[in-house]
């Protein structure tokens, strides 16, 4: 069984926003997104899987679709398949965000 701590695995870096694999399988992977002030992820979609997004530490400026909220510490997001997404650290304070992504079953 693998067991993560996150404190020690959150990862940052002046450069651009660090991604951390935690979990990877076929049918899901789940990662620590670890922002600085500033740092953005990029927007874009992902044609066939669903997207969660969990704020660990901070708040950030969620952008889904056509909307943007600032979702912070204890809240949860997500972006459906198909639909643009995209996460900006507009604070002054470091972003820490799990993120889980699974392709829509199929029946």
């Amino acid at each position: 069984m693998q067991v993560f701590d996150i404190e020690k695995m959150k990862t940052f870096s002046t450069e651009k926003m660090k991604k951390v694999k935690m979990f990877d399988s076929e049918h899901m992977f789940c990662d620590l997104y670890c922002f600085e002030s500033g740092q953005s992820q990029k927007t874009h979609l992902h044609e066939g899987e669903d997207k969660i997004y969990y704020v660990l530490e901070g708040e950030g400026l969620f952008r889904i679709g056509d909307e943007e909220i600032c979702v912070r510490h204890g809240s949860a997001t997500m972006a459906k398949a198909g639909v643009i997404h995209g996460v900006i650290n507009q604070s002054r304070n470091r972003l820490v965000v799990l993120v889980f992504m699974a392709p829509k079953p199929v029946h």
